[in-house]
Order: C-alpha cells, then structure tokens, then sequence
C-alpha cells in the first residue's frame, strides 16, 4: 500500500468524512436479448407494453430491436440499485408473451446478418438519427457484434469527499479540475487492474459456433453448435468482439482530460478513406452519419468512459469540456449467466471497493509502454486467465497472475472494511 493511500484513508476514517462514503452513487444499465421459446433471436417489434424505446427513463433498446436495455437510476445504495433492476426486469418479463430473455453475453444462434434487426425509434429527427447511427455500426461493424450483452456499472464518489482530498493534500486549482483529474486518475489504476474483474467476474468463455460468420479463428470446438478457449474468463472482451482498423490508433492513455478529449474530438471530425469511399448514403437513403472514424464519441469502443450528464442537444465532449467529469462507467463486465438480473449485491460491493482502491491509490502516468502493457495484460486474461501459472507484466517485468491477484486483494481489502464501516 503507497503512503498516498494510506494517509487517503486515515483521512476518510475520521469522524464524518466516514459518512461521505455512504454518499456514493450507483447505476446498472442491463442489456439482453430477447429470444423465442426455442432460444433463437426474437424478430418482433419492440414490445409496446415496454413503452417508448426512445423516451422510456428505464427501458429501451441497444443495438438492435431484440437487444433490450433496464437503466436504473444512481442510487447510493447498491442494494436499492439492484432491487430497481429486479423490478424493471420483472415488469419486462411480464410483458413479453411467450418471449423469453437471454441470459449469456454471447449471443443466441442468430439469423442471416441482413435479417438481425435494427433498432427503430421513430420518424423524428432524434428517432431518425439514433437508426442512422445504428445503421452506420451494422455498416462498419457487422450486426452480429452489436448483438453481445453486457453489464455497465455506473459509479461516483461524492464531490464533497474531492474536495477534502484536494484541501488536505494542499492541492491547486478549482475543485471542478481537481475531480477530473482525479477522476482520470481512477481510470488510469483501472487501466493498469480490470485485468482483475475479468479473471473474477469473466463469463463468457464459449459461443454459438454460427457467430463468427465464418471468420478464420483460434478457438476450439466444444460440441457440434460451440466453439470455445480453455482457459478463456471473457471471449465478449476479447478481440473476436470489436475488430476495428479505424480504431485501431485511437488509445487514449487517461494522463489528462484534455488530452481525452482532444482525441475523441480528433476521431469524429476525422475522415477515414473507407468510410469516405462507401458514402453516407445509398439509393438515396442514409447509410450512416457521417464518413469520420467515429460518427458520435460514444462509437469509442472503452473498457470504461468518463462522464458527465448532458443537457439537451449537448454532445458528451461538450459536457466533460464544460463541466469536468462527473462519474466513471465500467463497460468490461460480464452478464452472470446463472443470476436472473446478470449481477448480485456481492459483485456491487467488491466493484466498489475496487473503484474506491483505483480512486485513492496512488496513480502515476501511464508512460514508456505501460499503457500497451495494461491492453497486453487485459487481453491476456480474458482469453487465458484461467490457464495454471500464466504470466503477466508488471513494470516491465513478468508476474504471475496469481500472486499478483492475491497481492492486490490485500490491498483492496482496507477499502472494503472502510465501506463496512460507513
């Protein structure tokens, strides 16, 4: 444990700064397919009883027509997060018929790619715009990826607890700049440790064999329908997933906010000759919006994002650039397969005081290579995190994942008996 986050959570031990811990927000958003009673893609419209995709606060759809979404609100309770997506996942399942809800990431065996549904919002403009977007990824992407599952967990410290970071440790500066740097250092420790959730909480270690289309591969056979890696946690979160050349320079390494953002603004105003060469219509009809590498931010393809919420008409850029970051969103976790609503009260807990150890720990640059090492890492255990003795890199230098596992649950385990005890 660094001196930082030793003096960080003597600090938060005292009298009420205790109480700022209970202050921290939660939020699941909870992606599933709906499916048919025998397990294929449900190709139906998006149930009216749901409500409105495009307006409905709790309930609307992702990708596609058949990939459902349950948004709950920030709660600083994780256990009242979880019982609000029990009861959106409840009044979901009321109201499919003889549909049913797909629990893996992995999607079911699905249809002809031309025959995966887009997502429908609409003939007005916003409507239009979110089917055009989705259009844009079928184009540059494959319906198929659009069609995995996952959980985001969505997680904030209050901002009274930065502001006691920043005036005991003596720091410059505006309150406002200090959380996002703050903020951004969280993500950089999270860079350097999700490796850790996926060797955990990975859940996806097999597909439908139909899935990759075809595509050349390493993976192995399981039976007739299933194709697999041994020792994989995460095949969602593997390179089979998300393959994309226009992406592929586009890693920002988290050192500032500016420097996120710069690169993100860089992406969307940027042509990529591909793209520029198919056009943004076809027969007279949009085909996506724009020919840049990304056609809006949230294209960017993160493990986990900086955010801040938005006004109306107001890009997610403009708001980070205008009022610093506000909250982190994990995107790397599996659905449980085996839990009805993908995610339990134990999961939420070890997420938070992992979050809170990446919040308070001592968070250098990610410089001379650590950064491609972080991805290195990453990659290396969801696709064989559970092989005997594998090795990672720490500082240049190999380390078994095990010992190092067990080195940082030691360190995280101060934080959680802190959460216990606020």
């Amino acid at each position: 444990m660094s001196e930082l986050l030793n003096r960080r959570l003597s600090l938060l031990s005292q009298g009420d700064n205790l109480s700022l811990l209970k202050q921290c927000l939660h939020g699941i958003e909870r992606e599933c397919l709906r499916v048919t009673e025998d397990g294929r893609l449900a190709q139906t419209p998006h149930p009216e009883a749901l409500g409105s995709a495009l307006t409905h606060e709790s309930i609307t759809t992702d990708y596609s027509e058949s990939l459902l979404e349950f948004i709950t609100p920030a709660l600083a309770d994780p256990a009242q997060t979880l019982a609000s997506l029990e009861n959106i996942h409840r009044f979901a399942v009321s109201k499919l018929g003889s549909e049913y809800l797909w629990s893996p990431s992995m999607p079911c065996p699905l249809p002809a790619e031309e025959d995966i549904p887009i997502a429908w919002y609409g003939t007005s403009n916003i409507g239009q715009l979110k089917y055009v977007y989705r259009k844009g990824l079928a184009l540059r992407y494959g319906r198929t990826m659009q069609c995995i599952a996952g959980i985001h967990y969505n997680f904030s410290l209050p901002e009274q607890l930065w502001t006691l970071l920043r005036d005991a440790e003596g720091k410059g500066g505006d309150d406002r700049s200090y959380q996002s740097s703050a903020y951004i250092a969280l993500i950089r420790n999270f860079r350097r440790y999700s490796w850790l959730l996926m060797y955990l909480f990975g859940a996806s270690p097999a597909l439908d064999a139909g899935f990759l289309r075809g595509r050349p591969h390493q993976l192995e056979s399981f039976d007739a329908d299933t194709l697999f890696l041994p020792w994989a946690t995460s095949l969602r979160m593997s390179d089979l997933g998300y393959q994309s050349n226009a992406q592929a320079g586009l890693t920002p390494c988290y050192n500032d906010l500016d420097s996120y953002t710069d690169s993100l603004r860089r992406a969307v105003a940027t042509p990529y000759a591909p793209y520029v060469e198919i056009g943004t219509h076809k027969d007279g009809e949009w085909v996506q919006l724009n020919t840049n590498i990304l056609q809006i931010e949230n294209e960017y393809y993160s493990n986990i994002r900086p955010k801040r919420v938005t006004y109306t008409g107001e890009r997610p850029i403009q708001a980070l650039v205008a009022r610093g970051i506000q909250y982190i969103e994990v995107r790397c976790l599996d659905i449980n397969p085996f839990l009805p609503t993908g995610i339990d009260l134990p999961q939420a807990r070890f997420l938070d005081a992992f979050l809170l150890f990446c919040a308070l720990e001592d968070s250098p640059l990610l410089e001379n290579g650590e950064c491609g090492q972080c991805t290195d890492n990453f990659l290396k255990v969801v696709k064989e995190g559970r092989r005997p003795g594998l090795q990672l890199h720490r500082d240049g230098q190999p380390v078994e994942l095990k010992a190092w596992a067990s080195e940082l649950l030691a360190r995280i385990s101060p934080l959680a008996e802190l959460l216990d005890r606020s």
